[in-house]
């Protein structure tokens, strides 16, 4: 893969010298994310498709593998990965939280992704919202620490709108319904007994909670990559007896995340030929 320009050069044409914090504008950031990709996941960025799934579940990785027939599994020092030349897709098991969506996100780049979708999990915070449920994130409120790093407080976390677009058109194919709104994502786990913090979200009128998507809109945003989201709603820790349990997420994995991993490999299979082409802006 062809080196990014060099940082003076690049930076001297779109911005401040802030801007050589990004990765595709510091070729020894460049370099050194190839290296923490290759090492985290296994794979060289060369050897990923274009098309990649991002995923917190090793059960998705497997449901991957079982439809794609000739997947190819790679093991990192902390991440697994597959890749399947007939679908023209790979598949990342990044784990959960914030800093590790940052961290995921920014290294992709470095394999130069047409379209990135990740598929997770989430709370329903609306009273419509059944577990169950697909949400397809129009935007993120950025309550996490990772994002920071990368763009100003005042910039709104936004999925890639053609990549969003396209999950939409898929999931309408195969007669499914879905939710639009905006996502509250925070790296407070456990606050579903913190009544300040519920009051919040009421305020904000957030439709659901994850500790991903907004890291993943703005770091893929910063760093170039395509990224879209398709959400599964997992519990509902706004209602009596919602906070999600040993019991009630084993339930879910069984009902509904086979079908949540179709829809995905499906969008991801199918965005190069049949999606809009993706510009990226030069800053």
């Amino acid at each position: 893969m062809r080196p990014p320009e060099s940082a003076a050069r690049l930076a001297s044409a779109v911005g401040p010298p802030g801007t050589t914090n990004h990765i595709y504008a510091n070729p020894e950031k460049w370099r050194i994310g190839r290296e923490f990709l290759a090492r985290y996941t296994g794979t060289e960025p060369e050897a990923f498709h274009r098309q990649i799934v991002l995923t917190n579940f090793h059960h998705y990785l497997e449901r991957f593998e079982a439809i794609a027939g000739d997947a190819r599994r790679t093991q990192g020092s902390a991440m697994t990965a597959s890749h399947s030349d007939r679908l023209g897709v790979s598949i990342i098991d990044f784990s959960i939280g914030s800093p590790v969506a940052a961290l995921i996100i920014e290294v992709l780049a470095t394999a130069d992704p047409k379209a990135t979708l990740f598929l997770g999990i989430c709370g329903g915070l609306h009273r419509s919202l059944e577990v169950g449920d697909f949400v397809l994130p129009t935007a993120a409120i950025r309550d996490e620490g990772s994002s920071k790093h990368f763009m100003p407080p005042q910039v709104p976390a936004l999925p890639t709108f053609k990549i969003q677009k396209f999950v939409s058109q898929i999931v309408v194919e195969r007669g499914l319904d879905y939710r639009t709104g905006v996502v509250h994502t925070t790296d407070y786990r456990f606050w579903e007994f913190d009544e300040r913090f519920k009051a919040q979200l009421y305020e904000e009128r957030a439709l659901a909670i994850d500790m991903e998507s907004a890291t993943l809109f703005s770091v893929g945003f910063a760093s170039k990559v395509p990224i879209g989201a398709l959400l599964l709603v997992s519990d509902l820790p706004l209602r009596e007896g919602g906070v999600k349990t040993r019991e009630s997420a084993r339930a879910v994995f069984r009902r509904y995340t086979d079908l949540h991993i179709e829809v995905g490999i499906e969008v991801m299979s199918q965005i190069d030929a049949r999606g809009e082409h993706i510009r990226h802006y030069r800053w």
